[in-house]
């Protein structure tokens, strides 16, 4: 029983940890999927065929799968005990995870449903927590309490009241989850760290991240070791605000309490510092992700795509797409991150082999796998083959989308289509996009890419018109970006005294560049 709740959650720990690095590249939401033991999904074929027959009786979850919808759970159940095989816990815990992952929760409350009402074996903490936290997910926290007080009392302990105070938190219910966690503490339970990377979490934007350091006084007052997914946590806070300085005194911190980093924890440090073109020092972390790396996590593939990409190293990085392509099932996303890293480095006909290896084998269903490519071509101000593409996108059942419109943009000034640009970049402006999207790296650098143009313009109305967007992300934290804003004061032989002052105060510190840029602009102006 211990065994199978510290499975649980380790499971969870790694579910966090593969969300916090694959974007640089987005996300800020924590999925409640773990990692599972069966790497498939099976389809849904009505008729079973030799094959599956054969696979079934290995593995209960696929049958549970494979229940078309609204066919009782119980039909699955009895399938497999009308062939002798009994019902085990492991199967229970193998099924409710591939379900989690599948975010089937309907399907995965039935199960407990069923297993608490027909009890194949004697229920106990695990499995009630399983009940509470899809009673929460589907019925709300009301319902899930009732369950809590009906739950016989001696499965009542810490397990279920983490998982309680969990639920809450996956709900944004923080004063309740607090109110729980008083009275655990009243009650002597131990409060799980994961509890604490919740809270972080939902404090991390930055009107309320001021309250991340009473999280961790708290911790430790209820002495709480922070496991390193909590440092991962912090760091990927650091990372998103581009401030490479706080990043790596959380690493810091981590290492001084003798917390053993992983190839997650490396996979933060290079993406930030790739990311602030510190190239040196990310190529030296890279070597740690590839030291560290355990066993062929896609997750950790794909980032590793994405930093050969960016170090421009070719070698490797057709190495790791031979790996992600001998992994069971390639996703969409590695062929997206492939083309976007071998375009990166100047290998445009390797990327368009990668596009068309994707658009044979994979059906295209995305606006993004359209984009992947586009960005390719106008990056390279090949605006011709980007266009033949955009007229695709339609014709496939997608919209283009803001991120279309910039790269597009792009390409119209890269190929020298001043007019043709303004006006695609203004399409873009028009659309609705979410603050993760704007505040992603491959947004925040193809911004970047259309602030250069105008700076050799000598444009600076439009340069400071896309540079508030990149301020607002915080990414004019990069000296680099302050630096390509002066250029166009600089082309337009315009001097603004309080420029200093102004990078300063906008968290970059000026360089030997910054200085002699201002220098010129000084001495240019008429």
């Amino acid at each position: 029983m211990q065994a199978l709740a510290l499975s649980a959650q380790r499971s969870l720990i790694q579910a966090i940890n593969r969300t916090l690095f694959v974007t640089c590249l987005p996300r800020n939401q924590i999925p409640s999927s773990f990692y599972f033991l069966c790497a498939q999904t099976p389809g849904n074929d009505s008729q079973e065929t030799l094959e599956s027959k054969k696979e079934e009786p290995s593995c209960l979850s696929k049958r549970i799968e494979r229940l078309q919808r609204g066919e009782p759970v119980g039909s699955a159940f009895q399938g497999w005990m009308g062939q002798g095989f009994p019902v085990h816990r492991g199967d229970i815990f193998h099924a409710i995870n591939r379900l989690r992952k599948l975010q089937l929760n309907k399907r995965a409350l039935e199960v407990m449903e069923w297993v608490i009402r027909e009890k194949p074996y004697r229920p106990k903490e695990l499995d009630y927590s399983y009940m509470l936290e899809f009673t929460i997910k589907l019925h709300g926290i009301l319902r899930g309490e009732k369950l809590f007080c009906c739950v016989p009392p001696e499965f009542q302990n810490d397990l279920l009241y983490n998982n309680l105070v969990i639920a809450c938190l996956d709900k944004g219910v923080i004063k309740l989850s607090l109110e729980y966690m008083k009275k655990m503490r009243e009650l002597g339970h131990p409060i799980s760290y994961l509890v604490f990377n919740r809270l972080i979490i939902l404090h991390s934007s930055p009107g309320r991240r001021k309250t991340i350091p009473k999280i961790l006084t708290q911790m430790k007052a209820d002495k709480v070791t922070p496991h390193v997914s909590t440092y991962h946590i912090l760091m990927k806070i650091e990372a998103n605000e581009h401030n490479i300085e706080g990043l790596f005194k959380v690493f810091s911190e981590m290492k001084r309490v003798n917390v053993e980093p992983n190839e997650i924890s490396y996979c933060i440090l290079a993406t930030a510092h790739a990311v602030a073109r510190l190239y040196t020092v990310a190529e030296t972390y890279v070597e740690n992700v590839e030291k560290y790396m355990t066993g062929k996590n896609w997750s950790t593939l794909d980032v590793l795509i994405i930093l050969y990409g960016y170090l421009g190293k070719r070698k490797e990085l057709e190495r790791t797409w031979g790996i992600v392509q001998k992994l069971p099932h390639v996703r969409p996303k590695s062929y997206m991150l492939a083309i976007e890293a071998f375009g990166r480095i100047g290998q445009i006909s390797r990327a368009e082999e990668l596009w068309l290896e994707m658009k044979s084998i994979k059906e295209l269903k995305s606006t993004d796998q359209f984009n992947s490519m586009i960005s390719v071509y106008c990056k390279s101000g090949f605006i011709d083959k980007a266009s033949v593409l955009f007229k695709e996108i339609e014709m496939n059942g997608c919209k283009p989308n803001a991120i279309t419109y910039r790269h597009l943009a792009l390409g119209c000034l890269k190929a020298g289509l001043e007019e043709e640009g303004l006006k695609t970049l203004m399409l873009g402006e028009n659309m609705t996009t979410s603050k993760r999207i704007r505040n992603s790296t491959p947004w925040l650098e193809t911004t970047l890419s259309i602030i250069e143009i105008f700076a050799e313009k000598g444009d600076v109305g439009n340069a400071e018109k896309l540079f508030a967007e990149l301020n607002v992300a915080k990414y004019t934290r990069y000296t680099f970006v302050y630096n390509t804003l002066i250029k166009a004061y600089v082309k337009a032989r315009v001097y603004d005294p309080n420029f200093l002052r102004r990078i300063i105060l906008g968290g970059a510190r000026p360089d030997a560049e910054t200085y002699s840029l201002l220098k010129l602009a000084e001495l240019s102006q008429p």
